[in-house]
């Protein structure tokens, strides 16, 4: 997935961060790929049939992220952005593999 020099995650030593944007009560789980807002911050897209209630889009959204990236769900909290739509997700990993599952075709990543 080419995501260029704004990118919609960043490195860290022990995983990445992802920038994401969600909509809660959707028809559907699903990762819709990259967009980029009018202050050119680029984030990944998600939907999920969850509500927004005590925390439940946001524990669908670590789920989903953590089925395209192969991770475990644990590997997977938001960080930031708990109450917004804009969040930031940690995935525990290492970096390089999980930019690689980012970056191939054909991986069912975002």
């Amino acid at each position: 997935m080419s995501h260029g020099t704004n990118r919609f995650f960043r490195l860290r030593a022990d995983g990445i961060d992802l920038f994401v944007r969600l909509t809660p009560k959707s028809a559907m789980d699903r990762l819709e790929g990259i967009e980029t807002s009018a202050d050119g911050r680029s984030y990944l897209k998600a939907r999920v049939r969850a509500v927004p209630e005590n925390g439940a889009a946001n524990r669908a959204l670590e789920r989903l992220v953590a089925k395209a990236l192969d991770v475990p769900a644990s590997a997977v909290s938001v960080v930031a952005g708990g109450t917004a739509r804009l969040k930031t997700l940690r995935v525990l990993g290492d970096p390089a593999a999980l930019t690689k599952r980012i970056d191939t075709p054909g991986t069912p990543a975002p």
